[in-house]
């Protein structure tokens, strides 16, 4: 068996944790066994009072102090893991667990390093978003590619997957948006195999909560920049 630590940071998501957490439990797929990790980031509302109505939804629930941003519940909840891969999983269901198969297939099939969920890989479907969000991912993606000699359609998808060998969370130096880059920066400088496939992506609006916003591409291209040349 394969064992898979599946990490859901989560902040004030009251709304959706239980939806996310029913939709990663009815996953099964042979040969891989989920270890399903929740970091509660010092939520205010009554996240943390579902959770712990609900303890067979996942493995373990880690409970930061204060909030901490998603970077530090990431860096939390991956020194906790004990899988052989890590996977993140935001609990906002714009990524459906359903795309779990598709992200096991190169493990199970090529033993890879490295898988990406891509949502322009063509996915069942993505919902139309905003415009400058897809162009500055391509910006991000373009420059990820150029630092790394890859070939990456979707570098900042939610949906990336892991050896949990090749990142140390003790020496991740960043725990904001630029993360993700960080943690891809390292894992990918270590492995030998590396895959994409294609995900789903049931984005959000800003009125529902998304919070990312284009002054977060400079530090996240800085930080691709950064690993390349300063490793």
């Amino acid at each position: 068996m394969i064992k898979v630590s599946i990490l859901i940071p989560a902040y004030n998501e009251e709304a959706t944790i239980l939806d996310i957490l029913k939709a990663v439990s009815v996953q099964k797929i042979d040969g891989i066994e989920f270890e399903v990790i929740v970091i509660d980031d010092g939520s205010k509302d009554r996240t943390v009072e579902l959770l712990k109505a609900n303890p067979g939804l996942y493995t373990k629930l880690i409970k930061q102090p204060q909030n901490g941003g998603k970077g530090a519940a990431v860096k939390a909840g991956m020194s906790e893991a004990t899988g052989d891969y890590i996977l993140f999983q935001d609990a906002d269901l714009e990524y459906d667990p359903a795309d779990y198969k598709q992200l096991m297939l190169p493990v199970l099939r090529f033993n890879a390093d490295v898988i990406m969920g891509s949502r322009f890989l063509a996915p069942e479907f993505v919902r139309v978003s905003y415009f400058w969000h897809k162009v500055g991912n391509y910006l991000i993606t373009f420059i990820f590619n150029i630092m790394n000699n890859t070939t990456f359609t979707d570098v900042y998808s939610c949906y990336l997957m892991f050896r949990r060998s090749l990142v140390d969370a003790n020496q991740l130096q960043t725990e904001g948006w630029e993360q993700h880059a960080e943690i891809l920066s390292k894992a990918v400088h270590t492995s030998k195999s590396i895959y994409e496939v294609p995900v789903s992506y049931q984005g959000r609006t800003y009125d529902e909560g998304k919070k990312i916003r284009a002054h977060h591409a400079i530090s996240v291209i800085w930080t691709i920049i950064r690993m390349r040349l300063f490793r």
